[in-house]
């Protein structure tokens, strides 16, 4: 959990607090954290097993989906009813102290783990887990929409105590249960914090950059001199290695300058094609943030179907995620702060719903991704120049892979491009 919260060192803040909530760590789920400057201080922590991201994945598992399918599970929240909302806060209890522990009458992780984390009484009141492959019932919806309910709740009842008890009006997001956009909208909705900052790495993958954080500025005691603006931290690869794969793939392309590049593609965005879009250095974490993203239209609702239909094969109620100009932003979601890393859901405006329908998930929100030139021209440019063409500074961004991980290199972006019925693919200027 240090490493968790030494992100804080990367984070925009100059104080701030800091809450880290996951499956479990070393000793705990859940701590609190203060920084300021270079210095980092625990404030909490609640026990090992009253574990917020336990009860989250272990409710997947009994919906029928797998571990590490919780985001199917918030996307399918929406689609459900507050049926179960009040039996289900049963399952924690809320502390005044701003923390919480978990109701072992209906859960157990402490005797069965994963294999068998639920009590009988939970089965009783909540019914038998639906299968991997059964039809979705309503049921399942409405367990899920109380799961989502649950955890929306307890996030703000520990936010709120942090703001109350610690000054600072920042407060940094992270562990697992960070990457719960709509949770974290509704912190900065419905909070006195002013800004709220999750990384892009929040959950376990993050905590490599937190240790060598934690270490420079504690143990070596070095000053603070790095902000993470942006996640293209990973592989590059060169006009080279890309010229090497698409001959070996035997396709025919076209080298393109810049300017012409990005204006055929905003063109082929706004007749509907499907664009595979590869550039520089891939993104670190869980989400395709502009380098190795799926580029589409999301002005009608039938681009979400295409997609779909062609290449991701997917649950239809899980949604597509916007990227729009952070200094447009504003003007089509409920947001007044930058969201680089796809880590919030706020509400569309509803005046701008009908214009960006693919976007909009049931529930009237969108995980936006806001885009800053400084932090990728390139990708900047394309939706500034798809705004240009239609009106909309929006693209769907989706990521770039099919049943398989995000693209790393040309050959897998090519490999992805021909097992699907993408329209068209650019890796760098390569067309």
């Amino acid at each position: 959990h240090h490493a968790h919260a030494a992100v804080f060192y990367a984070s925009p803040f100059e104080d701030a607090s800091v809450l880290v909530m996951d499956g479990y760590g070393d000793s705990s789920a859940t701590s609190a954290y203060t920084g300021s400057g270079h210095k980092l201080d625990q404030q909490w922590q609640t026990g090992f097993f009253d574990s917020l991201g336990m009860l989250y994945t272990c409710t997947t598992t009994y919906l029928g989906f797998k571990p590490f399918e919780e985001g199917t599970v918030m996307a399918l929240a929406a689609c459900g009813a507050p049926t179960y909302r009040e039996k289900f806060k049963e399952l924690i209890h809320l502390t005044d102290d701003g923390r919480f522990q978990i109701n072992n009458d209906f859960i157990g992780y402490n005797t069965h783990g994963l294999l068998k984390p639920f009590q009988q009484k939970f089965y009783d009141v909540f019914g038998p887990p639906r299968l991997p492959g059964e039809p979705l019932e309503d049921r399942h919806r409405d367990i899920a929409y109380a799961l989502q309910a649950l955890t929306e709740d307890v996030v703000l009842h520990m936010a709120r105590d942090l703001s109350k008890k610690h000054a600072s009006r920042n407060l940094v997001l992270t562990g697992g249960v960070a990457l719960n956009c709509v949770a974290n909208a509704r912190v900065l909705r419905e909070t006195d914090f002013e800004r709220v900052w999750v990384p892009p790495v929040a959950s376990d993958t993050g905590a490599p950059l937190g240790s060598a954080l934690y270490h420079y500025h504690n143990t070596v005691g070095g000053k603070r001199s790095y902000q993470m603006h942006h996640p293209f931290l990973g592989q590059q690869y060169s006009d080279a290695d890309i010229k090497t794969a698409l001959a070996r793939a035997g396709l025919k392309y076209e080298h393109m300058e810049e300017k012409a590049l990005l204006d055929r593609v905003a063109h082929d965005l706004a007749d509907q094609k499907i664009v595979g879009w590869f550039q520089g250095r891939y993104e670190v974490g869980p989400r395709a943030l502009g380098n190795r993203s799926i580029l589409a239209d999301p002005r009608s609702l039938e681009i979400k179907k295409i997609i779909n239909a062609r290449i991701k094969h997917r649950e239809p109620f899980r949604p597509f995620a916007p990227a729009v100009l952070l200094d447009r932003a504003s003007e089509f979601f409920e947001i007044d702060q930058p969201d680089p890393f796809m880590t919030m859901a706020p509400r569309v405006h509803p005046d701008k719903v009908g214009v960006i329908p693919a976007a909009v998930h049931v529930d009237g929100t969108g995980r936006i991704q806001t885009v800053r030139r400084e932090d990728n021209q390139r990708y900047y440019d394309v939706i500034e120049a798809f705004g240009k063409l239609t009106g909309v500074p929006v693209v769907i961004n989706t990521s770039f892979n099919c049943h398989e991980p995000v693209v790393s290199r040309p050959d897998e972006a090519i490999s992805c491009y021909l097992r699907t019925d993408m329209d068209v693919l650019v890796l760098g200027n390569y067309y």
